[in-house]
């Protein structure tokens, strides 16, 4: 049976923005879940639909209840939180959602996990495969706190959203163009936009269980096209109006301590993250060939259209590029 109400956590969220915007269309009364309620959402602020909002925090399961019972939701959209209440990968926080009412859960998983039976999650990556890991141990919270078919698990590859992260210096490259620092430029990746993300956990929000069908619960999604980071970098500048080209850095150690000083991200956790771009240059990609043509056909049949290509989704998302 279709979910008449849901609550989206997170909705300021590139993702859970067009979640909550796609299941509000599909009519469902979509409740919002924010640390702060009065934060400016522009895409829902904007909406003909009205989204009641209640406070609520993931990493403060007594929050999540209280907001779950508050709202009446049987579905809720969340996503991998640290810290706080969700040191235990999230399970206090999913008991907290099945005690308030929530029956069916989505979850935004990453592509890096593989598994496809549940049972095989815990334990499969560790810690030192930070992002497999976390998100892998929280699939296996969900599949132990509500069980088969009460979740999906939604698995995207590469998000284009990343290429944000070269935003200080496209602006600093000037009106002519220049040089983006990038670790290894030759890492090819499928660049998922959030807009298609977010319209499947939309759909999958209001009909979910019926959807899937039974014994189902990852749901891998990717890009239409699988092309070198250098050469999507050199795209945003065609579509900006300037030359942009892509270098590598000179060391793994710089990219490192670029990485960290840009995100305040620990050492640990950016040594990683160029890890992973090293080995996608050196031919290790995000998908195996079955699944990337899986993640890719996924789009289409849970969305109702096919996966934005990186030039649609730079076009349509240039403001953000030069956006203060």
């Amino acid at each position: 049976m279709p979910s008449s109400t849901v609550i989206v956590f997170g909705p300021s969220g590139h993702v859970a923005s067009v979640a909550a915007q796609t299941a509000a269309s599909l009519g469902a009364q979509v409740h919002l879940a924010l640390r702060d309620p009065s934060k400016a959402i522009p895409l829902l602020d904007s909406s003909s639909h009205k989204f009641p909002r209640v406070q609520a925090d993931l990493t403060q399961p007594e929050t999540v209840q209280a907001a779950a019972r508050a709202t009446g939701a049987t579905a809720a959209f969340i996503y991998r939180v640290f810290g706080g209440g969700a040191n235990d990968h999230m399970r206090g926080t999913l008991r907290a959602l099945r005690d308030g009412g929530v029956r069916f859960v989505v979850f935004l998983s990453s592509g890096t996990v593989t598994p496809r039976d549940a049972a095989a999650l815990s334990g499969a990556y560790g810690p030192d495969r930070l992002i497999p890991f976390e998100h892998a141990e929280t699939e296996a919270a969900l599949a132990e706190v509500f069980g088969p078919g009460a979740y999906a698990a939604v698995r995207p590859g590469f998000f284009a959203t990343n290429l944000l992260n070269y935003k200080k210096m496209v602006a600093e490259a000037g009106t002519s163009g220049g040089v983006i620092k990038a670790p290894y430029p030759a890492a090819e990746f499928d660049f998922i936009a959030p807009e298609d993300m977010g319209r499947v956990c939309g759909r999958l929000l209001v009909d979910g269980p019926e959807l899937l069908g039974a014994g189902k619960e990852a749901v891998f999604l990717a890009g239409p096209q699988v092309v070198p980071q250098g050469q999507v970098i050199e795209l945003l500048g065609e579509v900006l109006g300037k030359e942009l080209k892509a270098e590598n850095y000179a060391s793994d150690d710089e990219a490192v301590q670029s990485i960290m000083a840009d995100h305040a991200l620990p050492e640990s956790t950016a040594r990683q993250l160029v890890a992973s771009y090293r080995a996608t240059a050196e031919g290790k990609p995000v998908f195996d060939p079955s699944t990337y043509a899986e993640g890719v056909a996924n789009v289409e049949k849970y969305s109702g259209r096919p996966a934005m290509t990186i030039r649609e989704w730079l076009e349509a998302n240039k403001d953000k590029f030069v956006q203060a």
